[in-house]
């Protein structure tokens, strides 16, 4: 089976291997243990690769060009307007070489792969829709238009499209799914995490205004003012490094709130393991990775009310869940409430742990053989 993969994901050639963003390729590769081949069409990057990209193994893996597409200034509106029609041609010429379409959605490839899908109603189809499938959230038009289409059984034939959460009135199409990080040969006995020494925070993710790392710090410096032992590891990269970077050293705040840049797998686990708390107030997510990652080494997420966090958290019963718009006084007094209640602490977080464990990737790695093999 040539199985196609079309997303936006930046993909990078070096040598004979290819590289991308780490959780995305895990993921893949697991695909690629059911097809013979895998034809990927993406913009591609001539940089080195970072410490959050991995390679594809186990396949033949073949990778075609697109440009990317942004909305950042009227330049890239029309760098846009000269692509579309460029990248659609590519597509439909994409899909018609391969046995299996695999869209990754949402994004700007995404809505044109479900445009160009429509024209191979009998051609076999899987769609990862990695955002927020809830139907009552706000979303760009774009990404609307995208569950449209994909929903829509008379546009969409011969296709199984995998969400995040288990939403009501979904058309036949719709299968709620989940991810996941981890094994379940890598699990292990997590010592109990007492509250009477120094409290330690995890953010892991894009230094992004969406994830809102700067709340994180803000939270943090509070309890310090409040004279409590806290300190907060931070992993990840982007646009607001800088900002935070500052803000820590105007407030003196480097030795108790930490940036680590971008780090492998392997080391966020090892910090996940010390951490007593993960606080990532996102303002959109799909099924958010790294609530899932901290649950299962025993780090109690403190998260916002987007997707299917509510069903992650059993509403409240595993974790916090609060509105994206929460103040740092709130989360302030939210831990305070659990520092005074260890007992409460150590229920919810145990309970965290044994459901995220269920969701492992040998689970996952079966519902993929499911979904390809019962076509």
């Amino acid at each position: 089976m040539k199985f196609g993969i079309i997303t936006h994901a930046i993909h990078k050639q070096h040598s004979d291997k290819i590289y991308a963003y780490e959780p995305y390729v895990r993921e893949m590769n697991l695909w690629a243990k059911y097809v013979t081949e895998i034809k990927i069409l993406s913009p591609i990057s001539k940089e080195k690769q970072t410490a959050v990209e991995t390679e594809y193994i186990g396949v033949k893996v073949k990778l075609e060009k697109i440009p990317s597409l942004h909305i950042k200034n009227i330049a890239y509106v029309l760098h846009n307007i000269l692509y579309i029609p460029l990248i659609f041609f590519k597509i439909i010429k994409f899909i018609k070489n391969v046995d299996h379409i695999h869209l990754r959605c949402p994004g700007n490839i995404g809505l044109l792969g479900a445009l160009a899908q429509i024209f191979y109603p009998s051609k076999p189809k899987t769609v990862k829709y990695a955002g927020n499938w809830d139907p009552n959230s706000k979303q760009p038009v774009s990404y609307k238009i995208q569950k449209w289409i994909l929903s829509n059984t008379i546009l969409t034939k011969n296709c199984k499209v995998l969400v995040y959460g288990n939403w009501e009135n979904q058309s036949k199409n719709i299968i709620p799914f989940f991810t996941a990080s981890y094994y379940k040969g890598e699990v292990e006995n997590v010592s109990k995490k007492e509250l009477d020494a120094t409290i330690k925070f995890i953010f892991v993710g894009s230094f992004s205004k969406g994830k809102q790392p700067l709340l994180s710090v803000k939270t943090v410096e509070k309890l310090l003012l409040k004279n409590f032992d806290v300190k907060l590891n931070m992993y990840g990269d982007g646009a607001e490094y800088s900002t935070l970077k500052k803000y820590i050293a105007d407030k003196k705040l480097s030795n108790n709130i930490i940036l680590h840049g971008n780090q492998p797998k392997e080391t966020v686990k090892e910090a996940f393991k010390k951490s007593h708390f993960l606080i990532f107030i996102s303002k959109s997510e799909g099924w958010p990775k790294v609530v899932a990652e901290a649950m299962f080494w025993r780090c109690l997420p403190i998260s916002s009310r987007v997707s299917c966090v509510d069903y992650m958290l059993g509403n409240g019963k595993r974790g916090t869940i609060v509105p994206s718009n929460v103040r740092e006084e709130n989360l302030v007094k939210i831990i305070v409430d659990y520092l005074h209640n260890k007992e409460i602490y150590q229920k919810k977080v145990l309970a965290a742990q044994k459901w995220s464990q269920k969701f492992n990737l040998d689970t996952f790695d079966i519902e993929i053989k499911k979904l390809l093999l019962s076509e």
